[in-house]
């Protein structure tokens, strides 16, 4: 059956879907771009510890917060995500070096130029040390001393057993304090 309306009177629209649609989006990315705007620098900083390379943190820190981004609604406990981020860097890190592109060497007839720090001091020598350990020693490392994560948090962000963190940080912790003692003797 037809509705019949009264001569000049115009139906109103039905309500517009994307209008709800729009305003649930533009509240996600308000408080997508809160968390990100307070935690972007703390996990620069992680990134840089775990690369090495101001260039590389920052392309690794974009990744991790795209993925996140993308899977903003499904992260059910707020309390988490800072986590939940550790293992997209940990994991991204990890993916980079696999990637063939990465394991490419090229010959060139000239010595690089090392890289010169700025500072000296213990800082930088232990900040040496921690560069030159391998890739998951250096990410207990980073994410037990400097992150200061408990054991089980470490574990859990890895994706390894706890009796894993505590082998790789105490790997990684001899292996430093050898370098260091070595150091010393010179």
């Amino acid at each position: 059956m037809e509705a019949r309306l009264h001569p000049g009177v115009v139906p109103a629209a039905p309500p517009r879907q994307g209008a709800r649609r729009d305003a649930v989006r533009a509240d996600k990315d308000a408080e997508f771009s809160e968390y990100m705007a307070a935690r972007q620098p703390s996990l620069l900083r992680t990134a840089y510890l775990l690369t090495g390379d101001r260039h590389a943190a920052e392309d690794l820190v974009q990744t991790a917060l795209a993925k996140l981004y993308l899977s903003w609604d499904k992260v059910q406990q707020r309390e988490h995500i800072d986590g939940y981020v550790r293992r997209i860097l940990v994991n991204e890190n990890n993916s980079l070096w696999r990637r063939p592109w990465k394991k490419r060497e090229t010959t060139t007839s000239e010595m690089p130029e090392t890289v010169t720090h700025d500072a000296e001091g213990p800082d930088t020598e232990l900040w040496d040390q921690v560069q030159a350990l391998p890739r998951k020693q250096r990410a207990a490392v980073v994410l037990r001393y400097y992150e200061q994560l408990s054991e089980a948090e470490t574990a859990a962000v890895l994706g390894v057993s706890v009796g894993t963190v505590k082998s790789q940080t105490s790997r990684a912790l001899a292996t430093m304090r050898g370098r260091m003692g070595a150091l010393e003797e010179r």
